[in-house]
């Protein structure tokens, strides 16, 4: 696929999507820690959510680091915005901040304290 190919299918992801995590492996067999966390917080929020896994095509796992300028997988993005990897959600989680986020962009999920 070519660069612009690969843009052009990730922002199609993110568009068509209201929550979307780009991982390594699946939402029902994360590959990594750092998946797998973010995983567990999108799960333990009740949060439906758009798995893409990485591993599968190498244009998408380089790709996605390209588009979002970001340079590590997981990348989270809600309402097509780029929220972070997994240290800023698990910080976000943690502080209740995610949870906000969710609720302003109307993304149904669980209020959890």
């Amino acid at each position: 696929m070519s660069e612009q190919a690969v843009n052009d299918w990730i922002r199609k992801q993110i568009s068509s999507n209201d929550v979307v995590l780009f991982m390594k492996g699946t939402k029902n067999f994360p590959q990594c820690g750092f998946s797998g966390q973010v995983d567990q917080i999108l799960k333990y929020l009740g949060v439906e959510y758009h798995d893409v896994n990485v591993l599968e095509d190498m244009s998408i796992r380089e790709g996605i680091k390209a588009f979002s300028e970001w340079p590590t997988i997981p990348q989270l993005y809600v309402k097509g915005e780029f929220v972070g990897g997994c240290d800023i959600v698990r910080e976000m989680f943690q502080a209740g901040e995610l949870q906000e986020m969710l609720a302003e962009k109307g993304v149904k999920h669980t209020a959890v304290a």
